[in-house]
């Protein structure tokens, strides 16, 4: 996918509702016009969280939901806290997703900076690492493999088998959200993408590509072969002042950090955000997740219509 360096834009689901129940209606039509609108992929985030972080739907079944209204446009998640999951399940599920979207998923995975859940999911965060590494092993193997036997320090099996497989062969691509050299290493050996995440800075960004470039050279595994993208959290106004005000307003509901919006989004007039994004692309982005969280249709019309082919005509 995208081995040209072809320029992608993928956009944020309707995952997040302040009002509740959940107007059906609006997120159907906001999922149809988005692939209607060319955009290359929808993109859910982990809802692990016990707090009411803004009625914010789970991905899997906004996904699923997504696989059943669209035909073309894929459909990502950025990404799964696997640790907090059970890899069994988990790589059930999302076979199946894979099957009910004729091979559309892409699947992200991440290990999450914060620990603080993992006595609620009856977890301990010692050997995290080694923890997130054997699932993601035994997923690949549940989507690849009949009748093994895995010996894990955390699972075991024997006679395994999992039915349907992904629809994608041998499994859907698996990107990483990675913060710490380490972690970013890990995506290299064991995915076939990385995407920044929507918290972080364009310069923070753009020391982490120069990090993954690295491994994958050390690695002689070609960065065309590998996809680098980056959720960005944006806003088109020309009233600069509003928008900020709103971004703030969201951040602090969905973050409990209001002024990181000041660090990592971008906002303003359309002119003002195909600069920013075009730095972000200069940094080493090939896919763009454009994540507005207000007036969410609205704004992805003006993405697709004033923004999206100003960025592309570099």
């Amino acid at each position: 996918m995208s081995a040209d360096n072809t320029l992608l834009f993928g956009i944020g689901a309707p995952q997040v509702h302040t009002h509740l129940p959940v107007d059906l209606e609006e997120i159907r039509r906001y999922i149809e016009r988005a692939e209607a609108l060319g955009f290359h992929s929808l993109w859910v985030q982990e809802q692990a969280g016990l707090r009411a972080v803004a009625g914010a739907l789970e991905g899997v079944s906004m996904l699923s939901y997504a696989a059943a209204l669209t035909r073309r446009i894929r459909l990502g998640s950025a990404v799964f806290l696997i640790n907090l999951r059970n890899p069994i399940q988990l790589a059930k599920s999302l076979a199946s997703l894979d099957q009910l979207s004729q091979g559309r998923l892409i699947v992200g995975v991440g290990l999450g900076g914060v620990t603080r859940l993992y006595e609620a999911y009856g977890l301990s965060p010692e050997h995290r690492v080694s923890r997130f590494v054997e699932a993601l092993t035994l997923m690949k193997k549940l989507w690849t493999e009949e009748n093994f036997t895995f010996e894990g320090k955390f699972w075991q099996l024997k006679n395994a088998s999992l039915a349907p497989r992904p629809f994608q062969k041998p499994h859907p691509p698996v990107w990483f959200g990675a913060n710490s050299p380490a972690a970013l290493k890990r995506a290299v050996k064991h995915g076939s993408g990385f995407i920044g995440a929507g918290s972080s800075s364009s310069g923070d960004f753009k020391s982490k590509v120069q990090t993954v470039l690295s491994a994958l050279a050390e690695a002689k595994k070609g960065s065309a072969d590998f996809i680098i993208g980056k959720r960005v959290y944006l806003a088109v106004d020309r009233d600069r002042e509003r928008a900020a005000k709103r971004l703030r307003e969201w951040f602090g509901l969905f973050y409990g950090q209001a002024d990181l919006a000041d660090r990592v989004a971008v906002w303003g007039s359309a002119e003002e955000c195909v600069e920013r994004l075009r730095e972000i692309v200069a940094a080493g982005a090939r896919l763009l997740l454009l994540n507005p969280v207000f007036d969410m249709m609205e704004q992805m019309e003006v993405l697709a219509s004033e923004v999206v082919p100003r960025v592309t005509s570099l």
